[in-house]
């Protein structure tokens, strides 16, 4: 009889799914003797099309993107799960595991933005937060984004945007009331999209006349996770574990440690208006961190050695809390 097959389960989306035949085809490479299928399972977030994301107060459900997923694993229906790392919460199921991490993707934002001579306004390319003009409207439905730009730019006009990547670039293609949003440079990569020299965007179905401008880690800090996808698994289920880990990237696996022990510290959700990148140099882990809370700009950093990620990631919290 044929073995069972190994079930990875992911959301719906082209990014999730994107991810998701990532991981399956390394797994396939490292176990050809196995069989790898993917379960596709709705999730909260993705009925809450609508819904804003940039609330303040514990308005929305906390693991909006993963609690279906973690149903399915909890019940057997799943081995393994697959998830854009930044809307992971911090705290767990009992019984579950962030268990691996493939190596990271660039951590930056990037602006999206309309070119010059088109009939809505339009900007030159390479054109930075600096060059905007007084009344520029940016899109964003992330708090982390929107307190970003207020902070170097309080004279922006900020709304919200909801959709994924492709939606929000036609977005700003075909409504002159926004002038530019932010995306992650990672999944626009995961999706074959590519930032030129120029600052044209390549791609499928990329709408005429945008440009992008990648944002530098002094301009915008990323989200906890921001670039990495995580894998969560059964704590208990050590012939997963043993195949997940064929799949983990240690650097990034302490580098996520020490910004997921800042957000937990924080006391805060993947909507939480903080932002957080840790990096790994010899043995040392060094984190950058920022804070929005009650409308305050606060930063910090710290470097420690690297069996020390969490230490440092609440180190830091406590220190701008």
């Amino acid at each position: 009889m044929a073995e069972k097959p190994i079930i990875i389960c992911t959301r719906g989306s082209a990014l999730a799914l994107a991810q998701s035949n990532m991981i399956a085809a390394m797994c396939r490479a490292a176990f050809p003797q196995l069989r790898f299928e993917l379960s596709i399972i709705k999730t909260t977030g993705d009925k809450l099309q609508k819904a804003s994301m940039s609330q303040k107060g514990e308005t929305l459900p906390k693991g909006l993107f993963t609690k279906e997923l973690e149903v399915a694993m909890l019940a057997g229906e799943a081995d393994l799960a697959v998830h854009s790392l930044k809307d992971l919460p911090t705290e767990l199921p009992d019984g579950l595991i962030l268990a691996a991490t493939p190596k990271r993707e660039d951590v930056r934002d990037v602006l999206i933005y309309r070119a010059e001579g088109q009939a809505a306004r339009g900007f030159k390319p390479h054109t930075k937060l600096k060059d905007f003009p007084n009344d520029a409207t940016f899109a964003t439905s992330s708090t982390r984004r929107k307190m970003s730009l207020l902070a170097t730019r309080p004279d922006f006009k900020i709304i919200e945007i909801r959709g994924n990547v492709a939606t929000r670039m036609k977005k700003v293609a075909d409504h002159s009331e926004m002038d530019a949003t932010i995306l992650a440079l990672a999944g626009m990569t995961r999706l074959h999209f590519k930032i030129n020299s120029d600052g044209t965007i390549s791609g499928e179905s990329v709408p005429p006349g945008l440009l992008a401008t990648v944002l530098s880690l002094d301009e915008m800090l990323p989200c906890v996770g921001q670039g990495a996808i995580g894998i969560e698994t059964q704590a208990n289920d050590e012939r997963i574990s043993k195949i997940v880990a064929q799949l983990n990237h240690v650097e990034t696996f302490q580098a996520v440690t020490a910004e997921r022990a800042f957000l937990r510290g924080m006391g805060g959700g993947c909507q939480s208006p903080v932002g957080a990148h840790a990096v790994i140099s010899g043995g040392n882990i060094s984190l950058k961190a920022i804070s929005f809370r009650d409308e305050k700009v606060q930063r910090g950093e710290g470097k420690r050695p690297v069996v020390e990620a969490v230490a440092l990631g609440l180190q830091i919290a406590n220190e701008l809390k």
